[in-house]
């Protein structure tokens, strides 16, 4: 056997959940978006469960207003949101320094965000602060197919990004597994 000791710090590279995401919030003032990876999915049924703590400008946002959007860059968003996420809300007006553009949320008072594949608008259901946790229940899911390709970016946790590579397809083998609709 080859296995080598490595430092524990590197345990990132191989769980960390992705996709990469950009979560707009609206704190009843004004509007903001934050980049994160650790966004995953709970259950069928829309459940997502978020990491985040007071770290961030947005969890004030998060806790108080109890909504979010979701949003999942497209292919060619990798360096602008990496760049929104090297940036506190705090210090500035992301939306302006980026030249974002937004649209309106149906169901939730944050933004939509244009140029992403998709947009989950999100209700905050739990917030297990001790654990820097999340509830989040998805209310409202739309897709520009445009931009859509099925490919996703992933923070490996060390500055680099892989985008999804080769899928293939073994529905056939799950189907009893699978919800209706998915």
């Amino acid at each position: 056997m080859s296995y080598r000791e490595t430092a524990l710090a590197k345990f990132l590279l191989f769980v960390e959940p992705g996709p990469l995401t950009l979560v707009t919030t609206f704190d009843g003032k004004k509007n903001n978006v934050m980049t994160i990876s650790w966004v995953m999915p709970m259950d069928f049924d829309g459940g997502l469960v978020m990491a985040t703590g007071p770290w961030n400008h947005s969890y004030e946002a998060l806790v108080k207003r109890k909504e979010c959007v979701v949003c999942i860059p497209a292919q060619d968003m990798l360096e602008t949101a990496v760049k929104i996420g090297d940036v506190s809300g705090a210090e500035c007006d992301k939306f302006a320094l980026f030249h974002l553009r937004t649209l309106p949320a149906k169901t939730v008072q944050a933004p939509l965000l244009a140029g992403c594949q998709a947009c989950l608008e999100c209700e905050v259901t739990d917030v297990l602060a001790r654990r820097g946790l999340l509830l989040l229940r998805v209310k409202r899911l739309v897709t520009d197919k445009s931009k859509a390709k099925g490919r996703l970016w992933h923070a490996r946790g060390d500055g680099t990004f892989t985008l999804d590579g080769a899928s293939r397809n073994l529905r056939r083998l799950m189907k009893d597994k699978l919800p209706p609709g998915v």
